[in-house]
């Protein structure tokens, strides 16, 4: 005898539910459903050059998104709100430093990564050292840096970008592909490794699950924490070279658009603001979703200031399934 097995639908929606709480699948499958819908409003929208341009502008994204990872991992609610001024600093040294001339390109690397990595130590002490919350220290050094930039350029855009820069992140540079690409991937592999094979990755981990247990195990928590701002300002930094390279110029609020979309590519690909747990596998993903959302939005006419909405709604969206734990952690 047959004995008839019937699956019990309490339990098929408590693996449908378990699925939706996988950030990195749901990012994947929104991809899909967004190029679905892309292609339906505008033929030629997923097609192999288009996906392209969009890995470009994402890979821009996801250099800063990738600092803005390191930060949050850390915990402690770490989020770093003066990306946005740092890849607008760099723009604009990295123009004026380069002035057109591939000559100037090393020096202009050094010279941006330097200050970027100076904005990171100032943020990351006032943090640790004085105790200042991550949200009110960024944010009020992205204010420094937003006027320092108003008051030097004004709103002009100043500067040139190389043409060996912008040949590496618009034209084939490798199988075809931009230099940006290859470079994010590179940024891809670098974290990878750091977070997961280096002990320098497990403190991290360690530290935003639990910073109490880790300064009790020994763990420098202090100094990892300015380190992770550090290297955020820096990742920023590298993003801005980038941008002049993109743009051509650079202007004193290229960067705006950077701090809250950097944010949501982190929590849309699986790290929750509390920290601890996550990756930057599906920060990438996050990164190119947004990227794909903000073309579609611009495909219906949607403007800047609502996309900046529909964004904003994302995020709170994002909180409320996966963006934070039950309790935040110690």
């Amino acid at each position: 005898m047959t004995i008839m097995q019937h699956s019990n639908p309490q339990e098929s929606r408590s693996a449908l539910f378990v699925y939706l709480k996988n950030p990195l699948l749901v990012a994947f499958i929104l991809i899909v459903l967004l190029l679905t819908a892309g292609e339906a409003l505008s033929p030629g929208f997923a097609s192999m050059e288009q996906i392209l341009r969009l890995l470009i502008v994402a890979a821009l994204l996801g250099i800063v998104a990738a600092g803005q990872n390191l930060v949050i991992l850390g915990g402690r609610e770490g989020i770093d709100l003066s990306v946005g001024g740092v890849v607008s600093l760099s723009a604009v040294l990295a123009g004026n430093v380069m002035d057109g001339s591939n000559a100037n390109i090393i020096a202009a690397i050094l010279v941006c990564l330097a200050a970027g990595g100076l904005v990171g130590l100032i943020n990351g002490v006032g943090v640790t050292i004085f105790g200042i919350p991550p949200l009110v220290m960024t944010l009020g050094m992205l204010g420094v840096l937003q006027g320092l930039l108003v008051v030097i350029r004004q709103g002009i855009p100043s500067g040139l970008a190389a043409p060996a820069l912008a040949n590496f992140v618009s034209k084939p540079f490798l199988f075809n592909l931009p230099g940006i690409i290859w470079l994010w991937a590179a940024v891809g592999l670098l974290m990878a490794f750091l977070l997961m094979r280096t002990s320098l990755g497990h403190k991290i981990y360690a530290i935003g699950s639990n910073e109490n247990a880790a300064y009790m195990a020994g763990v420098p928590v202090r100094l990892i924490r300015i380190m992770l701002f550090a290297l955020s300002s820096m990742f920023a930094a590298l993003a801005g070279i980038c941008i002049l390279g993109y743009s051509g110029t650079s202007f004193a609020n290229v960067g705006d658009s950077y701090m809250l979309s950097s944010i949501i590519a982190v929590v849309l690909g699986g790290t929750p603001l509390s920290g601890g747990k996550g990756g930057y596998t599906g920060t990438m993903a996050g990164a190119f979703l947004l990227i794909l959302m903000q073309s579609i939005l611009t495909t219906l006419s949607i403007g800047e200031s609502g996309r900046q909405v529909v964004f904003g709604l994302t995020l709170l969206v994002l909180l409320l399934f996966y963006g934070r734990s039950k309790a935040l952690r110690g």
